[in-house]
Protein backbone atom coordinates (compact mmCIF):
# COMPACT_ATOMS: atom_id res chain seq x y z
CA UNK A 1 0.00 0.00 0.00
CA UNK A 2 1.20 3.49 -0.80
CA UNK A 3 0.22 7.13 -0.36
CA UNK A 4 1.76 9.98 -2.33
CA UNK A 5 1.22 13.68 -2.82
CA UNK A 6 1.15 14.58 -6.49
CA UNK A 7 0.27 17.15 -9.12
CA UNK A 8 -1.01 16.43 -12.63
CA UNK A 9 -0.66 19.07 -15.34
CA UNK A 10 0.24 21.57 -12.60
CA UNK A 11 -3.06 20.87 -10.82
CA UNK A 12 -3.54 19.60 -7.28
CA UNK A 13 -7.00 18.37 -8.27
CA UNK A 14 -5.64 15.04 -9.42
CA UNK A 15 -9.02 13.33 -9.12
CA UNK A 16 -10.36 15.11 -12.19
CA UNK A 17 -7.87 13.21 -14.36
CA UNK A 18 -8.55 9.61 -13.28
CA UNK A 19 -10.92 6.97 -11.98
CA UNK A 20 -9.47 3.94 -10.20
CA UNK A 21 -10.52 0.45 -9.18
CA UNK A 22 -8.66 -2.48 -7.66
CA UNK A 23 -7.86 -3.66 -11.21
CA UNK A 24 -7.05 -0.52 -13.20
CA UNK A 25 -6.54 3.20 -13.02
CA UNK A 26 -7.95 5.00 -16.05
CA UNK A 27 -5.94 8.12 -16.79
CA UNK A 28 -6.25 10.89 -19.35
CA UNK A 29 -4.41 9.94 -22.54
CA UNK A 30 -2.53 13.24 -22.61
CA UNK A 31 -0.93 12.77 -19.19
CA UNK A 32 2.85 12.29 -19.29
CA UNK A 33 4.13 8.72 -19.11
CA UNK A 34 6.20 9.37 -16.00
CA UNK A 35 3.08 10.60 -14.21
CA UNK A 36 1.07 7.57 -15.31
CA UNK A 37 3.79 5.25 -14.03
CA UNK A 38 4.04 7.02 -10.67
CA UNK A 39 0.28 6.88 -10.14
CA UNK A 40 0.05 3.27 -11.30
CA UNK A 41 2.82 2.27 -8.89
CA UNK A 42 1.17 4.08 -5.97
CA UNK A 43 -2.18 2.37 -6.56
CA UNK A 44 -0.68 -1.01 -7.39
CA UNK A 45 -2.65 -1.46 -10.61
CA UNK A 46 -2.16 -1.20 -14.37
CA UNK A 47 -2.85 2.20 -15.92
CA UNK A 48 -5.14 2.48 -18.94
CA UNK A 49 -5.17 5.48 -21.28
CA UNK A 50 -8.60 7.00 -21.81
CA UNK A 51 -10.10 10.15 -23.24
CA UNK A 52 -13.73 11.23 -23.20
CA UNK A 53 -14.86 13.78 -25.77
CA UNK A 54 -11.16 14.36 -26.53
CA UNK A 55 -10.67 15.39 -22.90
CA UNK A 56 -8.21 14.15 -20.28
CA UNK A 57 -10.76 14.84 -17.51
CA UNK A 58 -11.47 11.16 -17.00
CA UNK A 59 -12.37 11.66 -13.34
CA UNK A 60 -15.27 13.86 -14.37
CA UNK A 61 -16.56 11.79 -17.27
CA UNK A 62 -16.10 8.19 -16.04
CA UNK A 63 -16.52 6.02 -12.96
CA UNK A 64 -14.98 2.56 -12.60
CA UNK A 65 -14.98 -0.38 -10.25
CA UNK A 66 -13.48 -3.85 -10.71
CA UNK A 67 -16.50 -5.00 -12.70
CA UNK A 68 -16.90 -2.19 -15.19
CA UNK A 69 -16.57 1.41 -16.23
CA UNK A 70 -19.36 3.90 -16.85
CA UNK A 71 -18.70 6.56 -19.47
CA UNK A 72 -20.45 9.87 -20.04
CA UNK A 73 -22.71 10.12 -23.06
CA UNK A 74 -20.23 12.72 -24.32
CA UNK A 75 -17.80 9.92 -25.21
CA UNK A 76 -17.00 9.53 -28.89
CA UNK A 77 -17.38 6.31 -30.87
CA UNK A 78 -13.65 6.02 -31.53
CA UNK A 79 -12.88 6.38 -27.84
CA UNK A 80 -15.25 3.54 -26.96
CA UNK A 81 -13.85 1.33 -29.72
CA UNK A 82 -10.30 1.91 -28.54
CA UNK A 83 -11.21 1.00 -24.95
CA UNK A 84 -13.06 -2.11 -26.09
CA UNK A 85 -10.08 -3.17 -28.20
CA UNK A 86 -7.95 -3.44 -25.06
CA UNK A 87 -10.07 -6.41 -23.89
CA UNK A 88 -9.80 -5.51 -20.23
CA UNK A 89 -12.34 -8.10 -19.12
CA UNK A 90 -14.77 -5.57 -17.66
CA UNK A 91 -18.13 -4.14 -18.66
CA UNK A 92 -17.99 -0.89 -20.64
CA UNK A 93 -21.18 1.14 -20.76
CA UNK A 94 -22.65 4.58 -21.35
CA UNK A 95 -25.51 6.11 -19.40
CA UNK A 96 -27.74 8.52 -21.26
CA UNK A 97 -28.46 11.31 -18.80
CA UNK A 98 -28.18 15.06 -18.57
CA UNK A 99 -26.04 14.41 -15.48
CA UNK A 100 -23.19 13.54 -17.81
CA UNK A 101 -20.26 14.27 -15.51
CA UNK A 102 -20.72 10.76 -14.17
CA UNK A 103 -17.58 10.85 -12.03
CA UNK A 104 -19.08 13.75 -10.09
CA UNK A 105 -22.40 11.99 -9.63
CA UNK A 106 -21.45 8.42 -8.70
CA UNK A 107 -19.22 6.76 -6.11
CA UNK A 108 -18.82 3.00 -6.18
CA UNK A 109 -16.90 0.05 -4.86
CA UNK A 110 -17.31 -3.54 -6.01
CA UNK A 111 -20.60 -4.08 -4.16
CA UNK A 112 -22.50 -0.79 -3.95
CA UNK A 113 -22.85 2.44 -5.94
CA UNK A 114 -24.19 5.58 -4.28
CA UNK A 115 -25.50 8.07 -6.82
CA UNK A 116 -26.91 11.55 -7.28
CA UNK A 117 -30.57 11.39 -6.15
CA UNK A 118 -31.62 13.11 -9.38
CA UNK A 119 -30.82 10.00 -11.45
CA UNK A 120 -34.06 8.25 -12.39
CA UNK A 121 -34.75 4.55 -11.89
CA UNK A 122 -33.86 3.57 -15.47
CA UNK A 123 -30.42 5.19 -15.23
CA UNK A 124 -29.88 3.62 -11.81
CA UNK A 125 -30.61 0.23 -13.38
CA UNK A 126 -28.04 0.90 -16.10
CA UNK A 127 -25.45 1.86 -13.48
CA UNK A 128 -26.13 -1.35 -11.60
CA UNK A 129 -25.82 -3.47 -14.74
CA UNK A 130 -22.53 -1.91 -15.85
CA UNK A 131 -20.84 -1.96 -12.45
CA UNK A 132 -22.49 -5.17 -11.26
CA UNK A 133 -23.59 -3.63 -7.96
CA UNK A 134 -26.54 -2.56 -5.84
CA UNK A 135 -27.39 1.10 -6.51
CA UNK A 136 -28.74 3.49 -3.88
CA UNK A 137 -29.39 7.22 -3.89
CA UNK A 138 -27.17 9.62 -1.99
CA UNK A 139 -28.42 10.95 1.33
CA UNK A 140 -26.34 14.14 1.16
CA UNK A 141 -28.93 16.59 -0.22
CA UNK A 142 -26.56 19.58 -0.14
CA UNK A 143 -23.93 17.61 -2.07
CA UNK A 144 -25.79 15.85 -4.86
CA UNK A 145 -22.54 15.71 -6.86
CA UNK A 146 -21.45 12.96 -4.53
CA UNK A 147 -18.40 11.90 -6.53
CA UNK A 148 -16.88 15.38 -6.36
CA UNK A 149 -16.79 15.52 -2.58
CA UNK A 150 -16.50 11.88 -1.42
CA UNK A 151 -14.45 8.72 -2.08
CA UNK A 152 -15.65 5.12 -1.74
CA UNK A 153 -13.46 2.01 -2.05
CA UNK A 154 -13.66 -1.62 -1.02
CA UNK A 155 -11.91 -0.73 2.25
CA UNK A 156 -13.70 2.44 3.34
CA UNK A 157 -15.20 5.84 2.66
CA UNK A 158 -14.27 9.47 3.16
CA UNK A 159 -16.94 12.16 3.02
CA UNK A 160 -16.64 15.93 3.00
CA UNK A 161 -16.46 17.51 6.41
CA UNK A 162 -19.56 19.67 5.97
CA UNK A 163 -21.74 16.58 6.23
CA UNK A 164 -23.89 16.58 9.35
CA UNK A 165 -23.85 13.75 11.89
CA UNK A 166 -27.24 12.62 10.58
CA UNK A 167 -26.03 12.61 6.96
CA UNK A 168 -22.86 10.75 7.94
CA UNK A 169 -24.83 8.07 9.78
CA UNK A 170 -27.24 7.66 6.86
CA UNK A 171 -24.41 7.41 4.34
CA UNK A 172 -22.81 4.71 6.45
CA UNK A 173 -26.10 2.84 6.62
CA UNK A 174 -26.76 2.82 2.89
CA UNK A 175 -23.13 2.23 1.89
CA UNK A 176 -22.59 -0.41 4.59
CA UNK A 177 -19.25 1.24 5.27
CA UNK A 178 -17.70 3.27 8.08
CA UNK A 179 -16.77 6.80 6.98
CA UNK A 180 -14.40 9.56 8.05
CA UNK A 181 -15.01 13.24 7.39
CA UNK A 182 -12.17 15.25 5.91
CA UNK A 183 -11.02 17.87 3.46
CA UNK A 184 -8.06 17.69 1.06
CA UNK A 185 -5.78 20.15 -0.73
CA UNK A 186 -5.54 22.38 2.36
CA UNK A 187 -9.23 22.75 3.11
CA UNK A 188 -11.09 21.80 -0.07
CA UNK A 189 -14.39 20.00 0.51
CA UNK A 190 -14.04 18.49 -2.96
CA UNK A 191 -12.26 15.41 -1.69
CA UNK A 192 -13.21 13.28 -4.69
CA UNK A 193 -11.64 15.79 -7.08
CA UNK A 194 -8.56 16.11 -4.89
CA UNK A 195 -7.47 12.47 -4.77
CA UNK A 196 -7.38 9.16 -6.65
CA UNK A 197 -7.78 6.05 -4.50
CA UNK A 198 -8.41 2.33 -4.43
CA UNK A 199 -7.93 -0.37 -1.80
CA UNK A 200 -4.16 -0.31 -2.32
CA UNK A 201 -3.22 3.35 -2.20
CA UNK A 202 -4.01 7.04 -2.39
CA UNK A 203 -2.72 9.73 -4.73
CA UNK A 204 -3.66 13.09 -3.21
CA UNK A 205 -3.12 16.62 -4.44
CA UNK A 206 0.25 18.13 -3.60
CA UNK A 207 -1.24 20.72 -1.23
CA UNK A 208 -2.99 18.09 0.91
CA UNK A 209 -1.77 18.54 4.49
CA UNK A 210 -0.37 15.83 6.73
CA UNK A 211 -3.50 15.90 8.87
CA UNK A 212 -5.74 15.58 5.80
CA UNK A 213 -3.69 12.64 4.50
CA UNK A 214 -4.00 11.01 7.91
CA UNK A 215 -7.78 11.36 7.69
CA UNK A 216 -7.80 9.96 4.14
CA UNK A 217 -5.72 6.95 5.13
CA UNK A 218 -7.90 6.35 8.19
CA UNK A 219 -11.15 6.54 6.27
CA UNK A 220 -9.91 4.39 3.38
CA UNK A 221 -8.06 1.97 5.69
CA UNK A 222 -4.70 2.38 3.97
CA UNK A 223 -1.63 1.45 6.01
CA UNK A 224 1.41 3.70 5.62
Amino acid sequence: MSTILYRIKNSDYVGVFATASDRYVFLGSGIEEKDKQRISDALGVESVDLSVSSSDLVGLFARANSNGIILSNLVETGEIERLESLKLGINIGIIDSGLNTVGNNIIANDKIAVVNPDYDSSVMAQIGDILGVEVVKSQLPLFKTIGASNIFTNRGMVINNRSSDTEKAEMERISKSVSVRTTANSGSIYVGLSAIANSKGIVAGKSTTGFEMQRLTEGLDIEV
